[in-house]
């Protein structure tokens, strides 16, 4: 006799595992897009966990169940901005097909970035905290540098692409790049009228062309 097939409860377990994976994802997004507005508007310091949980339309409840304090949100709002800029970088890249478009694409790219005030501000907002929070410093520099190391290995690449060599080592040319686009940002947030966009983004392109060694018009 056939012994009677009992219905199997693993898929509906499986599902909803996996609903409750997307709701815990949904607020956690929702949570980072919330600190993303407040740490640019108040500044990391001033910021407080109810105000950034009242803004995803959460709680206090939500925000601990998703992050173990204000320094741990910190950190995965910069993982997500860093890795959305990398993915922004690599899709350009994949546009085009010979090194030299690369280059001219990478050099508008980063031209670019003068306009991203929020992006120059949250940066400064963790750099500061890293700063001013010795015990943490050590931390979040090792984490910020891992951060930083899929864009250095982008820019390596069309680099050899191009058979160029740097001056200085890639590590020193893409936190020069970076440092200068975000000093420039910051005085043009302070002072608007001391920098015209296109004085900012003409300043970007021509460090780029200098630390590159070549203008980019020029590129065969």
């Amino acid at each position: 006799m056939p012994v009677p097939v009992q219905p199997s409860r693993s898929l509906p377990h499986k599902l909803s595992v996996s609903r409750q994976q997307q709701r815990t994802d949904a607020t956690r997004a929702k949570l980072l897009s919330a600190a993303e507005h407040i740490f640019a508007k108040d500044g990391f310091e001033a910021s407080r966990l109810e105000d950034i949980a009242a803004e995803a339309g959460y709680t206090r409840g939500a925000f601990y169940a998703n992050f173990e304090s204000k320094e741990d949100l910190l950190f995965a709002l910069m993982e997500r901005l860093v890795a959305e800029r990398v993915e922004e970088i690599r899709t350009m890249l994949e546009r085009h097909n010979s090194p030299a478009d690369r280059i001219r694409a990478l050099r508008d790219y980063y031209a670019q970035l003068a306009c991203n005030r929020r992006w120059a501000l949250l940066l400064l907002e963790f750099k500061l905290f890293a700063v001013r929070h010795p015990e943490a410093r050590a931390r979040l520099v090792e984490r910020y540098r891992r951060l930083r190391a899929p864009g250095r290995e982008l820019f390596e690449s069309v680099l050899r692409q191009l058979d160029r060599k740097l001056p200085v080592s890639s590590n020193a040319a893409t936190i020069g790049l970076s440092a200068l686009s975000n000093a420039l940002l910051l005085e043009n947030v302070l002072d608007p009228r001391a920098l015209a966009p296109d004085e900012l983004q003409f300043l970007l392109g021509l460090f780029f062309d200098a630390l590159i060694g070549l203008r980019t018009a020029a590129i065969p």
